[in-house]
């Protein structure tokens, strides 16, 4: 695994009209990794998973997964190589059930009863079993957060990357969202988490990268990007 890339982003650059919202970012990640992603609002995290994702389409650089350039793919292609994410705002189908919800990505040529069985299996990861039948408004917050994760992990990706799963939680729901990650990696899941609360960045990643307006300015072990003055200045502030 030491020479194993799973992703690898080079170069990648976005703009929307004249302002460039992305430039020449280079990011690899290992199979297995826990990459942490931090920047100020307005960084360009979104931005690059967006492009990583296939929701929007970068001006410069290239970008694969496995080995598999994804330029052109549209984002279920990409998620059928193995790239899943979860957004910052949690978008089920109000309409269907949660254990619906999961299977939604499942069925595209798949057995409707494998289908199901895999879905209560993605619900028993994420501790949402008992709340199979419920309808996503009954949901507490962080219950809708482990659904959104169960929805991401049905095709068993490779990567997954969580943007703010961890928003608006309470202390306590902030460490069962963290348990839910940690097994997922320690099952061969790699992660990128975004993520604003710094406590879940430095518990969870092996490795920190930070933006800053649309560039990459550090890349390595948490304790010490932390400690760099550039980051102190552009987004810890100074002490």
């Amino acid at each position: 695994m030491s020479g194993a890339v799973l992703l690898h982003a080079a170069g990648v650059g976005k703009r929307f009209g004249g302002f460039i919202a992305l430039e020449a970012v280079d990011i690899t990640l290992r199979p297995g990794e826990r990459l942490g992603l931090i920047g100020p609002n307005g960084s360009g995290k979104s931005t690059f998973v967006n492009c990583i994702s296939g929701d929007f389409a970068q001006h410069e650089g290239k970008v694969t997964l496995g080995g598999h350039a994804l330029e052109g793919l549209k984002p279920h292609r990409r998620a059928r190589l193995g790239l899943a994410r979860t957004f910052q705002l949690p978008q089920p189908f109000a309409s269907l059930s949660v254990l619906e919800n999961v299977r939604v990505p499942l069925l595209f040529g798949a057995d409707p009863a494998q289908a199901t069985r895999r879905a209560m299996e993605c619900l028993e990861q994420v501790e949402m079993a008992g709340k199979a039948e419920k309808l996503p408004r009954e949901l507490t917050q962080v219950e809708q957060r482990r659904l959104e994760l169960a929805r991401a992990i049905a095709l068993d990706p490779r990567l997954l990357i969580a943007d703010e799963a961890m928003a608006g939680l309470s202390h306590a729901e902030i460490d069962q969202i963290l348990a839910l990650l940690l097994r997922l990696n320690a099952a061969g899941t790699a992660v990128i988490m975004i993520e604003h609360i710094m406590r879940a960045v430095t518990e969870f990643a092996e490795r920190l990268v930070v933006f800053v307006a649309g560039r990459k300015i550090a890349d390595g072990v948490p304790r010490e990007v932390l400690a760099m003055q550039e980051v102190e200045d552009a987004y810890l502030g100074r002490q």
